[in-house]
């Protein structure tokens, strides 16, 4: 069976472990040539190393999604290597506050808006530039369901949640006359250390459990699978949608865990 994105040029930030880390070796297992990013240079090299070992196409750039000049950079060296950029997966993330959203500083919200948000717009800035020139491409924007329901203590991650998913559907209007499609996932509780202080604490993994029907959280692997969906031709005719993946727990919208 021929793999789905053969010959593809593929960027992945926040790519040196979790969902990032799945979707770039699934994305190399189907024929990409993946360039994975994010802010430590050590941690992605073991990434690229492993997908290497496994007879895939990897390159490492450290970089810094909130800083302009480091994803200009991080593009230009793209470019210059493999000639353009056909797949953008905007992953990076972070989440430095916990607690009712009226007791995050500014400083907190400053961080976490320009990582989760603002850099996917930097991203995605870079990144169109070459999509246009090779007249097309497709992005796709890692958000949450925290960005359709409110979670307790979460709040400003929420907010900056929904603030993706709403920059997706402009991008999607917008560069729809480019041949560029914009797509995002909306994952549940995945099993990874971003989320280990929900899934380590037996009360709180028990909460949670509770609010899934299908009562377990999601596997990174499974995210880059609707990924690889939305990256490759069977999507083609998709752009501005959001794909939930969180094992039924919108069923119970609005309620808090």
């Amino acid at each position: 069976m021929e793999k789905q994105l053969n010959g593809k040029i593929a960027l992945i930030s926040g790519a040196s472990r979790g969902i990032g880390q799945a979707i770039a070796e699934l994305f190399a297992a189907q024929g990409a040539k993946v360039v994975i990013t994010s802010r430590k240079q050590e941690a992605l090299d073991r990434v690229a190393a492993r997908i290497i070992a496994n007879g895939g196409q990897a390159t490492a750039i450290a970089a810094h999604t909130g800083d302009t000049r480091a994803v200009e950079e991080l593009l230009d060296k793209i470019n210059n290597q493999h000639g353009g950029l056909d797949i953008l997966v905007n992953n990076a993330a972070t989440n430095p506050h916990f607690g009712p959203i009226l007791t995050a500083d500014e400083g907190q919200w400053e961080k976490i808006l320009d990582t989760n948000l603002v850099g996917y717009f930097r991203m995605a800035k870079a990144t169109a530039g070459l999509m246009v020139k090779q007249a097309g491409g497709t992005m796709i924007n890692i958000s949450s369901t925290a960005g359709l329901d409110p979670q307790p203590g979460m709040g400003v991650y929420c907010v900056s949640k929904a603030g993706i998913l709403m920059l997706t559907r402009v991008l999607a209007a917008e560069l729809a006359q480019d041949n560029i499609r914009v797509n995002s996932i909306a994952p549940g509780f995945v099993k990874t250390r971003f989320s280990a202080a929900i899934w380590e604490n037996p009360q709180l993994n028990e909460a949670t459990l509770q609010s899934i029907p299908q009562k377990r959280f999601a596997y990174p692997e499974e995210i880059a699978n609707a990924a690889l969906f939305l990256a490759s031709d069977q999507s083609n005719y998709m752009t501005g949608a959001t794909l939930v993946i969180d094992g039924g727990q919108s069923l119970h919208s609005g309620q808090f865990i």
